[in-house]
């Protein structure tokens, strides 16, 4: 057994498995297989090293790209530079380097080798290296491809890399806003969000005709019950296209679980309910009940129809406001229509209209700006 969960709670995992992998597996798990090969597998096996250089390439022709909505996925980093308590990175990478990048190249040639116009990155950071997303968003203009990911308040505003992303076709992004509080930040040790202008960063992204997934998380310490309609409104204001909405969740292995675990706030060792919609730890600011609640509340409200058209209309311009209407619209209120099309293994149907929908973002201003 390998993974997030196992590389944090070992002792616990070794009761269901012969051998361990912890920590990444690139070089580990070969090791493993050797030593299987060999009859002898070992108990645990932890990289010895942090590379993802020189990897063989995934073996896409294994994959029925026709049940996918988006098959051509990817990830070209490792990590995060950043060391959020609430996150898991530290825990799963605590062995060695925590953000490493491939080979510029690499990551080129496995691009040029994908069908159709739209990539999905999966990294925590794409901007995370900026030397090494530069060289990247370079080799990628005239690809004529349209792309997702994640990054950092910090880094939208720092510098031309967001630009030279939206020229290589970045027309999502997933921000990591999480709260509006510099308590809760400084506690939860956010620091890069700190001082940053929230706002200036959504301007920038709807200038270049980058639609906005914005995180947030409630239940931290200093929250209090108006942070749901707070964050709603905030949200909507300002146009963002999708939020995702988190209830704090402390994974087992995060200085916050192990913070907590201390001051006897864990409420639950069950962790099938540590999903980011289920409250496992003593609340300060206001009760669990009035945290799931609220958490509740604030997607159904983001997502209700009056606010998905206040928002679409927040911006000025046409091909941006209809764009944000289709893809939010269409994300949170057709949920039968998925359900149908993942039924029957037709989801990659609908990537011809993701893609022109990305496509065709054009950048401008808000109007509240």
């Amino acid at each position: 057994m390998g993974g997030l969960h196992v590389t944090s709670l070992p002792d616990e995992a070794a009761q269901h498995a012969d051998t361990l992998i912890l920590g990444p597996g690139e070089e580990a798990f070969p090791r493993f297989i050797k030593d299987l090969r060999e009859g002898h597998p070992q108990k645990r096996y932890v990289a010895s090293w942090r590379s993802i250089e020189n990897i063989p390439p995934v073996r896409r022709d294994l994959i029925k790209r026709e049940k996918y909505f988006v098959p051509n996925s990817l990830v070209v980093s490792r990590g995060c530079p950043h060391h959020c308590d609430f996150c898991y990175k530290d825990a799963f990478y605590s062995e060695g380097k925590s953000f490493y990048t491939r080979k510029v190249d690499d990551a080129l040639a496995e691009i040029d080798s994908l069908p159709g116009r739209h990539l999905y990155f999966l990294d925590d950071h794409l901007l995370g290296n900026p030397h090494f997303a530069s060289e990247l968003f370079e080799g990628m203009r005239g690809m004529g491809r349209v792309f997702q990911s994640a990054s950092t308040v910090a880094a939208v505003l720092n510098g031309n890399l967001i630009e030279k992303a939206a020229e290589a076709g970045l027309r999502s992004l997933f921000l990591g806003f999480e709260t509006f509080s510099p308590d809760n930040l400084r506690s939860s040790n956010k620091l890069q969000n700190l001082s940053k202008d929230y706002v200036a960063a959504v301007e920038r992204l709807h200038s270049l005709g980058i639609m906005i997934n914005g995180s947030f998380v409630f239940g931290l310490d200093h929250d209090d019950k108006d942070v749901f309609r707070r964050t709603v409104d905030w949200g909507i204001e300002h146009s963002i296209t999708t939020a995702t909405f988190h209830v704090l969740t402390p994974y087992p292995g995060t200085r916050l679980f192990q913070q907590m675990e201390r001051d006897g706030r864990i409420t639950s060792y069950d962790w099938s309910k540590y999903d980011t919609r289920t409250v496992v730890y003593k609340t300060l600011g206001l009760t669990a009940e009035e945290l799931k609640q609220g958490y509740e509340w604030a997607y159904h409200n983001f997502y209700s129809w009056s606010n998905i058209f206040k928002a679409s209309f927040g911006h000025d311009n046409i091909k941006q406001q209809l764009a944000h209407l289709f893809y939010m619209g269409g994300w949170k209120k057709f949920e039968p229509f998925w359900n149908f099309m993942i039924q029957y293994g037709n989801l990659n149907r609908m990537l011809p209209v993701l893609e022109n929908l990305l496509a065709n973002t054009n950048g401008h201003k808000t109007k509240s700006t």
